[in-house]
């Protein structure tokens, strides 16, 4: 069904690429577009999460450069049956997370270091689980590809403005505003339509692989307070990527319109807590459970005791 779902989105943004060339070049412009369109299509597969990454300068860790962090992604990879995906930290202070890749075979997940800051060991382990749910659920195709080809879209509307209409084949200057207008909406439209719904999805698996709902739940609260305060300047220069963050980076929205290209996050904690009642844990402690080592730390990248004169990190 994901490979469906791909192929369909990868067909809308071809029509609509093809479409802009009309309207800035006429039929020529079409046949350019379409030739692009193809040609972005394949590359968009096989290295759209290289360049998602890169956008946002993601740097790959190991268990030597972050232990702890490694040590998280290693266990909840053998709870949800899954091959050990590559391990990325953005050194960003905004405390956010998403996971990219074509298939689980090529997964990657990247936190930033203002998530490690913040949180605890359990709710790393809460967030991380949900990143291992959109590859469980491989999601992350048609994420990274969505963020790829919409922000393509989006610089070739805005460059749409100096390239002007064609008036004797186009419908000149009018219609070439329109379209700079219109498709990034239409690009943000099909964002919204791969990332609200599959959010709660992500939510509630991520919950079933680490087992603890009110982890997460208690990571969406400090994440989407700090975020909306916190700026994020690689999210900013790449808005086309804000679906693929368990929290939308580029501001601390909270309404859960159309516009919106993550759910409402009170909605989520909600709908986490109703499931750990399901669960009979709202109220139950934690106990026999390996992420609960470290439990009561402000958290797993806190200094040694005994080396206080400085603050170190699971990324070095």
């Amino acid at each position: 069904m994901s490979y469906i779902k791909t192929a369909l989105l990868l067909a809308a943004m071809t029509g609509l690429f093809v479409a802009i060339g009309g309207i800035l070049g006429g039929q020529t412009g079409m046949l350019i577009a379409f030739a692009v369109a193809l040609a972005m299509n394949i590359f968009s597969y096989w290295n759209s999460d290289k360049m998602v990454l890169a956008m946002h300068n993601a740097v790959e860790v190991d268990r030597t450069a972050a232990p702890e962090l490694y040590s998280i992604v290693e266990q909840l990879a053998m709870n949800a049956n899954l091959p050990m995906p590559k391990v990325y930290v953005i050194h960003t202070e905004q405390p956010n997370a998403f996971a990219t890749g074509r298939n689980p075979d090529n997964a990657a997940v990247a936190a930033t270091t203002g998530l490690l800051d913040i949180l605890t060991k359990e709710e790393v382990a809460g967030v991380m689980a949900h990143e291992f749910a959109h590859i469980k659920n491989r999601d992350i195709l048609i994420m990274t590809i969505t963020a790829t080809i919409a922000g393509a879209i989006s610089m070739l509307a805005n460059f749409g403005m100096f390239f002007g209409g064609r008036r004797d084949q186009g419908p000149g200057m009018i219609a070439t505003l329109a379209m700079v207008i219109l498709a990034p909406m239409a690009a943000m439209v099909v964002q919204m339509a791969v990332s609200r719904t599959r959010e709660y999805e992500a939510d509630k698996v991520g919950a079933e692989i680490c087992q603890r709902p009110l982890w997460l739940s208690s990571a969406l609260y400090k994440i989407a307070d700090a975020a909306g305060r916190t700026p994020f300047p690689a999210a900013e220069r790449n808005p086309a990527a804000a679906h693929m963050f368990i929290i939308n980076p580029l501001s601390g929205e909270r309404m859960d319109n159309l516009f919106s290209t993550h759910p409402n996050t009170e909605n989520r904690i909600l709908a986490l807590e109703n499931l750990a009642e399901d669960w009979g844990q709202l109220d139950a402690p934690d106990q026999n459970n390996k992420f609960m080592e470290t439990a009561g730390d402000p958290g797993p990248w806190e200094t040694p005791k005994k080396d206080k004169s400085r603050f170190g990190g699971p990324w070095g």
